[in-house]
């Protein structure tokens, strides 16, 4: 995930009119809310930013971003504000919960010929999109060839040049367990974690169910369906009320029925926003209601394994029948005949 973090105070302040300026166009832009404490953090920071573009003072700066001709330097300007903290494994109780309560019934389902997504949002360096896919192996070695996927987006796109990249350095996998840090990296002969050695990289079957894009989430949301897991942690904390209870209802739309939302276990949901959330742990969340399956029309008159969600999710066989909507493309929402 995408953060900001504080540095020690720089002697050279920004002005606050400049401040306030940077600080309301950030936010306009992002959702990040910068406060007052952050203001030696920004003048330090930008000040990079000013030499780089030529100007001679912050604001100057101030003014370069709010013009066309910085529409190019925005992007910048925001890395420049914004630190990338995440490592693998990362609130493991979380990754329990994925491991034993809900990545069983997706590998099910992905066995059944459903459509299955997974979205790491604020995704960082891509350690948390690929502890999700440890785990999508674990339960589902064949998920290459199904259709599962997990997305992974963020802000930064250099961030996320890295995070495609799929290199660590070996104290960086120290976290994981044996079996992940043996299974799911590329070592060279001889490598182990205690080393400080030579990067290593995620191996091809991690890489082939894992896409990283570039997103701001505060826009428009390019995604054709829904997704059955949402991780989106310890980003909101530096967004306003506003804007946290925006992108809740926005992750709750982009959620199937019975899917899984988790968020940091600092975040909280609150009640200004009522949606139709089951808790099932320290930020963990399921979306209630039932689900259609999503499934090729290979598999019309077949009998597949679908998930039945609510207080008490379950899974039923039933039989597939006629589509519900017409399939232009590969996938389509099919009627299921039987009780749910």
């Amino acid at each position: 995930m995408t953060q900001m973090t504080d540095e020690k105070p720089s002697e050279r302040r920004i002005d606050e009119a400049d401040f306030l300026r940077i600080a309301k166009h950030l936010h306009r832009l992002t959702g990040i809310y910068l406060t007052a404490a952050k203001r030696a953090m920004v003048a330090s920071r930008l000040r990079q930013r000013v030499k780089a573009v030529g100007l001679g003072s912050l604001t100057a700066y101030a003014d370069l971003i709010h013009s066309p001709a910085g529409a190019a330097e925005l992007e910048e300007m925001i890395q420049a504000l914004t630190t990338n903290m995440t490592r693998f494994d990362r609130e493991a109780t979380q990754f329990a919960h994925f491991d034993a309560e809900v990545m069983p019934d997706l590998a099910a389902r992905a066995r059944a010929g459903e459509r299955v997504r997974l979205w790491s949002a604020g995704c960082s360096s891509g350690e948390e999109a690929y502890s999700l896919g440890f785990r999508v192996l674990d339960h589902c070695p064949e998920a290459a060839r199904l259709d599962l996927r997990i997305l992974a987006t963020d802000i930064d796109r250099r961030i996320l040049e890295r995070a495609t990249g799929g290199r660590y350095a070996p104290e960086q996998l120290a976290p994981l367990s044996p079996l992940h840090r043996a299974r799911y990296f590329d070592w060279p002969d001889g490598g182990d974690v205690a080393t400080t050695g030579p990067l290593i990289g995620v191996d091809d079957a991690l890489r082939a169910i894992t896409a990283f894009r570039l997103l701001n989430l505060l826009s428009e949301w390019p995604f054709r369906g829904r997704f059955d897991v949402i991780m989106c942690r310890n980003v909101t904390i530096y967004f306003d009320a506003e804007t946290q209870l925006r992108l809740w209802r926005r992750f709750f739309d982009q959620l199937e029925p019975g899917g899984v939302l988790y968020i940091g276990h600092s975040e909280v949901i609150r009640s200004e926003a009522p949606l139709d959330f089951d808790a099932l742990g320290a930020g963990v969340f399921r979306k209630r209601g039932a689900r259609l399956a999503r499934v090729g029309p290979r598999f019309v008159g077949r009998s597949v394994s679908v998930s039945v969600s609510g207080s008490k999710p379950a899974c039923q066989t039933v039989a597939i029948a006629a589509p519900v909507t017409g399939a232009k493309g590969r996938f389509a929402e099919w009627r299921i005949e039987g009780d749910l």
